[in-house]
């Protein structure tokens, strides 16, 4: 008997920067089992992101780098992307093409549809259907999405408040049409060795043994509104004996002002650190006691879920899939978008109530490291792929 053909996927992302998408792509690229063979190809990040080709090369993931799929609509860079993924479907013959976040979605599935490719998937990390753009941007993109998925095989949605809020209040496409496949990711590594990178963490920074640690990781861009985080640590340290030093993860095109507005509460004895981005983010994390999040949109938050599985409790917005990885006041608390009060009110128990900061701590490896396995993404993707090609034949 001849070797059983293996299962050809192509799969797309927009750029190789920071965050959940990479991820994604790269342990869906090296974890599926035999059946499958995946090429992986993308482009690559913009000048104020931070490149997250490390994350591949940890993995032995080699992909095709597209660097004509760039962020912004180009009519001559997506013309030029076009082409060499039509080439590339041409030569490789994938069985499946599955594309991640939108321009590498609009842009993959295109292609994969000229070329008739057999099944076509894409995934929703996030969406841009609010705070983002305009009125008239938005309805142009959501119009493209619904198109897009009506010629499609299958959606994903990470979540299943980001399914609700696709089928629902956008009207992308049917419920029926969308799966729901939560992101995993690789967690061992935020607990080994946690005790000696605390103790490492706390020497570099210099935090004190009576000093807790509050931090926020994510691009330095409006829809993470760290403006909102800075003026709730304004607000915290006038109603807090107890010393506390902040940071802020990342880098991007606010930089500058979120600097300017820094600089103001170091100037009020406020101790913040700007570190820009940080790639060793378990041994980071260890030296911290607080994960923060503050932004007006998300898919799943990478960060929450690295922090829980650091031991750290987590306060955030409730936005985007945030409901579906916190255990509300069991991991965290999810405070409304549009209540500083609270958020302010809640940050004070976590950095002055020990016991209940210690019990949060406690529960987050156990919430998310089952739940948020690369091991769990790479099964139900692929129980999810069989059924596509089944439908299809």
């Amino acid at each position: 008997m001849g070797e059983q053909k293996k299962i050809k996927i192509l799969r797309i992302i927009n750029r190789f920067n920071i965050g959940g998408p990479t991820y994604n792509a790269t342990f869906l690229t090296k974890f599926m089992s035999d059946e499958f063979e995946t090429l992986l190809i993308g482009g690559l990040p913009e000048e104020n992101e931070a490149n997250s080709l490390h994350v591949l090369q940890e993995y032995d993931v080699e992909p095709l780098l597209v660097p004509e799929m760039k962020r912004e609509p180009n009519l001559k860079s997506d013309r030029l992307a076009l082409k060499k993924i039509k080439t590339i479907i041409q030569e490789f013959k994938p069985d499946i093409v599955h594309t991640h976040a939108s321009k590498a979605g609009a842009i993959g599935r295109k292609a994969a549809f000229s070329c008739n490719v057999p099944v076509v998937v894409h995934t929703f990390h996030g969406h841009v259907f609010h705070s983002y753009f305009g009125k008239v941007k938005t309805n142009l993109f959501k119009n493209i999405e619904r198109y897009l998925a009506k010629k499609s095989s299958g959606i994903i949605a990470i979540s299943n408040l980001q399914k609700k809020e696709l089928c629902e209040e956008h009207k992308i496409t049917s419920a029926k049409k969308m799966e729901v496949i939560p992101l995993g990711f690789d967690l061992k590594k935020f607990q080994d060795n946690y005790t000696d990178k605390r103790e490492a963490t706390r020497l570099k920074y210099e935090i004190a043994d009576d000093c807790i640690a509050l931090c926020i990781i994510g691009r330095l861009a409006p829809v993470k509104d760290h403006f909102f985080f800075l003026d709730v640590i304004e607000e915290l340290s006038k109603k807090t004996e107890r010393k506390i030093k902040v940071f802020i993860v990342g880098d991007g095109e606010l930089k500058s002002d979120i600097e300017n507005r820094v600089t103001q509460l170091q100037n009020q004895g406020i101790d913040i650190v700007m570190t820009s981005w940080i790639f060793d983010i378990a041994s980071f994390n260890a030296g911290m006691d607080i994960m923060c999040l503050t932004s007006k949109n998300e898919g799943t938050p990478v960060s929450l879920i690295e922090a829980q599985a650091s031991n750290l409790p987590v306060i955030s917005t409730d936005v985007g899939g945030v409901s579906d990885i916190v255990a509300e006041n069991e991991t965290g608390f999810i405070i409304s978008r549009k209540d500083k009060r609270n958020f302010i009110e809640k940050l004070k128990i976590l950095v002055e109530q020990d016991e209940i900061r210690n019990k949060m701590k406690s529960k987050g490896w156990e919430h998310v490291h089952l739940r948020f396995s690369y091991k769990r993404l790479a099964t139900d993707m692929e129980s999810y792929y069989k059924r596509l090609l089944t439908q299809r034949n």
